[in-house]
């Protein structure tokens, strides 16, 4: 296995620094994608050792996540790992995560958070809850956590998905289009990390939003499924 973690980044210069490392000690290359940061987020990325796309505008999570992934198709890497720059992705368990993707050779293997009421903020915990229970629903697949952002995705397996989500919904459309295809998606546990920082998700708004295209990529897209 050859690792590049994926990084999109948008102002988070106050822990990219320690995600980059972090993940540096576990994987071959780190790309950060800074999405339009204002504060320096690419600088500080760049200073700890990552590689460094700057996109002039933010574009949203998928946006920078998709212009990330060009770069990465150019190399050598056989899997992507998807994490965040705002530490919520822990980096101690980013060996976990590949032991898991070595083991079972899963098109992609989920970091699946464990949500406990207590430890989260109460629209975070719903969001989350309910917008899992529906697609996993929907798509007859087994998971509890089909919104984490913290995965292993095969890149051959990523060549042959027409990506095309601008936002958080990244989530939504990769496990639907993997599930379509009827690829191998593995998940192994994860602390869920909730600090004191305002969440850039809106989870009315955001988890509404991931049904809705879960329903459009269900029934109404084709994207030339084949085995994965």
């Amino acid at each position: 296995m050859k690792v590049c973690a994926l990084v999109p980044a948008y102002n988070e210069a106050r822990t990219i620094a320690t995600v980059v490392q972090g993940a540096a000690a576990h994987v071959a290359q780190v790309l950060v994608v800074d999405d339009g940061s204002t504060d320096g987020t690419g600088e500080a990325a760049a200073a700890a050792g990552a590689d460094v796309m700057r996109l002039a505008h933010n574009g949203g999570k998928g946006t920078a996540i998709r212009a990330g992934l060009s770069q990465v198709f150019a190399g050598t890497a056989t899997h992507v790992l998807f994490m965040d720059g705002d530490l919520q992705h822990r980096p101690q368990e980013i060996p976990a995560l590949l032991a898991e993707a070595a083991a079972t050779g899963a098109a992609m293997v989920i970091g699946e958070r464990v949500f406990v009421r207590d430890e989260m903020p109460a629209s975070r915990y719903w969001a989350n809850v309910i917008g899992s229970w529906a697609l996993a629903t929907l798509m007859g697949v087994d998971l509890t956590d089909t919104q984490s952002g913290f995965r292993v995705v095969r890149t051959d397996v990523l060549r042959q998905l027409p990506l095309e989500a601008t936002g958080y919904e990244f989530e939504t459309e990769l496990v639907v289009k993997l599930a379509r295809r009827g690829a191998q998606i593995a998940r192994v546990p994860i602390k869920a990390v909730y600090g004191a920082e305002k969440s850039k998700i809106r989870p009315v708004r955001d988890t509404t939003r991931n049904i809705l295209l879960a329903l459009v990529y269900r029934f109404f897209r084709r994207d030339g499924r084949g085995p994965a």
